[in-house]
């Protein structure tokens, strides 16, 4: 096993990216994450402010149009491998806005995706789960 994938069972530094529209549900949802009720630090997984320190990258809501080009840039300043998370229905599938005249597609479109947490929005419970099950098979 990879060196890398090794060392992400222990602390994750999550990198937060909104790829476009949405209507934010799942933003709120993470930002639950966070707070003493779920405490996902006792995970080991730490918000930070950049994509380069990032080693997962928990996206929300479609692509749309006008961030393609963005989402593609931020994934390519995450050092490699980075664990892709798509968040709630809207990035899984496209959700209300899959025949939108502004959708891009999908999350896994346009960058590979490694988990998937379906809901609209997902409970953090359920956010939480995801994660947790990702890091039991890197065991």
């Amino acid at each position: 096993m990879n060196l890398k994938l090794k060392a992400l069972k222990k602390s994750l530094w999550v990198y937060h990216l909104c790829t476009g529209g949405s209507c934010n549900n799942c933003d709120i949802e993470i930002l639950d994450c966070l707070t003493p009720r779920y405490d996902i630090e006792r995970f080991g997984m730490v918000l930070v402010g950049s994509p380069r320190h990032a080693d997962v990258l928990l996206c929300t809501g479609i692509v749309n149009k006008k961030c393609l080009k963005r989402v593609k840039e931020v994934y390519n300043q995450t050092p490699k491998p980075c664990v892709v998370v798509a968040v709630g229905t809207c990035a899984c599938s496209g959700g209300i806005f899959r025949d939108g005249y502004e959708m891009a597609g999908p999350l896994d479109k346009v960058i590979p995706v490694d988990v998937y947490i379906p809901g609209c929005p997902p409970k953090p419970e359920a956010i939480i789960a995801g994660i947790v099950k990702f890091l039991e098979k890197l065991k």
